[in-house]
């Protein structure tokens, strides 16, 4: 690291996979003041929550093993960003002062108002307090309890197959497909693995209301439910809105290709928060972290009066667990379509279980030494950890 006279505020909004990252990074400079504002002390694999439900794993993780020294963690919730002042407002009503700003609010669940009863009776897995209150709603629960999961995607079909293999009766409403986004042998591979593990699978089937102990669907049918867990759609906090900032449709804050926000070039998007030039990448943690490695690289290009890179990070796999003995890795080209080639069974159990291991990882790798990892980009819009230095 070079040595500098002159003091850079930058505060991280989100410790996050992508926020985590991006603060950890911008230690290359010594002369960065680096803030992390998260809600909570801790920091959560939120890819293994649905394992945290079930019982079977811890999902948080000490920050003081994760971030670099000189990392001011701030466990408060950003309420307002200023551009005119440059502060960021928190709820405890302090005023934080920045001269750049890493945007890393993540996304949510997002359960639908439109569906009357969901709000009330559904339960989300989407953050760590909404897994704590639905693993302590399954404890109450007696084993042969009906259970319904709304969603057919990666996270409705993980959450169904860990709440199977414990043996519970699950009931997983797809929507229209199960799995849409993957190719039709994968879907094949992971309808047969649900149908011998006991969960019965609803395609075609679209739920109307939620009741307290029931789903009805829109063709009148009621089946019992004595919990209702919804995992269809994600949303986004609304921090960026309040501060005045453009956004996308579903309130994630236009930058440009270079994740800078459209309005304020101080401040830098990174994750699921984020929509460069109104096409953001899959939500998932394969792009969190190098976007939050390229976010930081963005600030201390403005700090070097250099130019941010365009980013050219795509995809390369889709990774789902099927309990802790199974799971699928399907290949997919860099624009994130699915290919036919995959990997499923115990094979595809430890790639799943390998990513989730390194993204926690790779994290903690930069903040004891940063810029320690490499990030491989084979194809446009690719980045994935491959090795150290």
């Amino acid at each position: 690291m070079s040595e500098h006279t002159t003091s850079h505020k930058v505060v991280v909004i989100g410790g996050g996979y992508a926020g985590t990252a991006a603060a950890n990074h911008l230690r290359l400079r010594d002369d960065v003041d680096i803030t992390l504002v998260n809600s909570r002390p801790q920091f959560v694999e939120r890819i293994r929550l649905h394992q945290f439900v079930a019982g079977n794993y811890d999902a948080s993780v000490d920050y003081g093993t994760l971030l670099g020294d000189g990392i001011e963690l701030v466990v408060d919730k950003a309420t307002r960003i200023d551009t005119a002042s440059r502060t960021v407002e928190l709820a405890s009503g302090r005023a934080l002062d920045y001269d750049y700003v890493i945007y890393a609010v993540g996304s949510t669940g997002a359960i639908p108002s439109s569906v009357p009863g969901a709000a009330a009776f559904a339960c989300s897995i989407a953050e760590l307090e909404f897994a704590q209150q639905l693993r302590a709603r399954l404890a109450e629960l007696p084993a042969e309890a009906a259970i319904t999961v709304v969603g057919g995607g990666l996270t409705g079909i993980e959450t169904a197959a860990e709440l199977a293999e414990h043996g519970r009766k699950v009931t997983l409403v797809a929507g229209r497909t199960l799995a849409p986004t993957l190719s039709a042998p994968v879907r094949r591979s992971v309808a047969t693995w649900l149908s011998e593990n006991g969960v019965t699978v609803l395609e075609g089937s679209v739920v109307a209301e939620v009741r307290q102990d029931a789903v009805v669907f829109t063709d009148g049918a009621i089946r019992q439910s004595a919990l209702t867990i919804w995992t269809a759609g994600f949303g986004v906090p609304g921090l960026a809105a309040a501060s005045g900032l453009r956004v996308d449709e579903l309130g994630r804050l236009l930058t440009d290709e270079t994740l800078l926000s459209v309005d304020d070039d101080r401040i830098v998007a990174a994750g699921d928060a984020g929509s460069p030039s109104g096409q953001p990448l899959r939500m998932s943690c394969q792009s969190a972290i190098p976007l939050g490695v390229q976010a930081a690289d963005a600030v201390l290009s403005r700090i070097a009066a250099t130019a941010p890179a365009v980013i050219d990070m795509g995809f390369k796999a889709v990774c789902i667990s099927l309990g802790r003995h199974a799971g699928i890795k399907q290949l997919v080209r860099a624009d994130d379509t699915p290919l036919d080639t995959y990997f499923d069974g115990q094979d595809g159990a430890e790639m799943k279980e390998e990513l989730c291991r390194k993204a926690v990882t790779g994290i903690g790798m930069e903040g004891r030494n940063p810029g320690i990892v490499v990030w491989d980009k084979p194809g446009p819009r690719f980045a994935q950890v491959v090795a150290a230095r």
